[in-house]
């Protein structure tokens, strides 16, 4: 097991991660920007480096600055959390190079992987359903008039290097095409400093289905069920849930045996995320795969009981999972609503500022991973997270029911939040009877504003 683990992060996972250290027995270092010196994360670490200013390119996507302060604090091991450089396959190269272990998958699984068409060709080779599109990236605008004709309108334009619903286009038609994928490969490259384009059949309004898997550097490979991620305001996750209202047994021993197949075509280990798309046949098609820890990790970790940051840094320090897939079981349903500071009534502007009083939800069956506390100011320089509310019970009725109770008590003073929006979601008759897909959010977003 390491000594000391330096995390690269912020915020939420930044504690999430040091809470794993300290049950481990590793030392833990935090690094902030100067906007974060007050943060929780750099409070309760063992040891807090100051890394850089307040903008991000100067701090948190500063890999020389990262690896010169494990360098010097001596860790062993980077832990990138999620976001940032999480899946930068240079930065885990680096790593690599300085003699520090990237707790990830190896730099090669992030580069396959991490170019979206790339991907999809690894994954089509593993014999997983991929959705119908361009085989890879497309390079010239008669190639995507003659994939898009093929694939039938409406069509999705999709950046290589994208994530986060960034550079992403519908196009509705065949004179929609040239314009789009301008934008497409524009906003590429102004997001991921990098223009590659893909082309994939638009499913309209199927089941946003993810399978989190964990595997070692051995070739195990488990699945730990599957998280529904369709409640989605402009491809953005607002709440998940697990295990997915509209998946069985069968459709997940499916899912979750592609999913297996995928990790091992690429070599692949740590924690992962394969992508899926479910249609209204329950016909499903991979998306994308997520080489890191995703946001939603904790309804995983509540209905199977395993504990997925502690797996990480056990596999990455040489350890062989210590379940195979036959121990994985599905206890009760889990929901997590993101609570965040923003203003649901003005397009969910941001909300920075004081947090002049606090007082989160408790009880069995209640989780907040937070990083918050009273007095606590949300900087306007990242994203407006406040906390992870996570409900647990022994089925969906129960989880619901936890969740709007939970909610209700959710105090959050000095700052706007989305909390009485989340409520307002959870009570609606689509999300309690499971009938919900992607585009639901959209569409009541729009009946809202009426």
């Amino acid at each position: 097991m390491f000594r000391k683990i330096l995390i690269a992060n912020r915020g939420e996972i930044a504690v999430r991660i040091i809470r794993a250290c300290r049950e481990l027995g590793v030392k833990s270092v935090a690094v902030y920007s100067t906007a974060d010196k007050n943060s929780l994360h750099s409070r309760i670490a063992d040891e807090a480096v100051c890394i850089g200013p307040p903008q991000t390119k100067d701090s948190y996507l500063n890999m020389n600055a990262i690896i010169q302060s494990a360098i010097n604090c001596r860790a062993d091991a980077i832990h990138p959390g999620f976001g940032f450089l999480s899946e930068n396959a240079e930065f885990a190269r680096l790593c690599e190079e300085n003699g520090i272990v990237f707790i990830g998958p190896s730099y090669n699984s992030i580069e396959m992987l991490g170019d979206k068409a790339n991907a999809k060709k690894t994954m089509a080779a593993a014999g997983v359903p991929v959705i119908p599109g361009s085989d890879g990236a497309v390079s010239s605008l008669s190639e995507a008039e003659k994939i898009a004709e093929k694939c039938g309108y409406p069509v999705l334009i999709k950046a290589s290097a994208g994530g986060g619903g960034r550079g992403i286009r519908r196009v509705d038609s065949p004179d929609e095409l040239e314009s789009q994928m301008s934008l497409a490969k524009q906003e590429a490259q102004n997001y991921f400093g990098d223009d590659t384009v893909y082309i994939e059949k638009l499913l309209v309004n199927p089941h946003h289905v993810e399978i989190q898997i964990i595997a070692d550097k051995s070739g195990n490979v488990v699945y730990l069920g599957e998280r529904d991620c369709s409640m989605q305001r402009r491809n953005q996750k607002v709440l998940e849930e697990c295990p997915s209202p509209v998946v069985d047994s069968e459709l997940r021993k499916k899912m979750g045996e592609s999913a297996v197949k995928a990790a091992k075509q690429a070599g692949y280990y740590n924690a992962g995320t394969i992508e899926f798309l479910v249609d209204e046949n329950r016909d499903f098609y991979f998306m994308e795969m997520n080489t890191r820890i995703q946001v939603e990790h904790p309804i995983t970790e509540e209905v199977t009981g395993f504990d997925l940051v502690k797996a990480q840094i056990e596999i990455a320090s040489g350890m062989n999972l210590r379940i195979t897939q036959e121990d994985v079981k599905i206890r009760g349903h889990a929901i997590e609503c993101r609570i965040n500071a923003e203003n649901p009534n003005l397009d969910f502007r941001p909300s920075p500022g004081t947090i002049t009083a606090l007082y989160v939800p408790g009880g069995p069956g209640i989780r907040i991973d937070g990083a918050v506390y009273q007095g606590y100011t949300i900087s306007p320089y990242y994203d407006s997270m406040i906390s992870k509310l996570i409900a647990h019970a022994s089925d969906r009725d129960g989880a619901i029911r936890k969740m709007r109770w939970a909610l209700s008590e959710f105090i959050v003073d000095g700052v706007d939040t989305n909390i009485d929006f989340q409520l307002e979601i959870i009570k609606q008759p689509e999300f309690i009877s499971g009938n919900y897909d992607n585009g639901f959010l959209n569409r009541y977003m729009q009946k809202r504003k009426k």
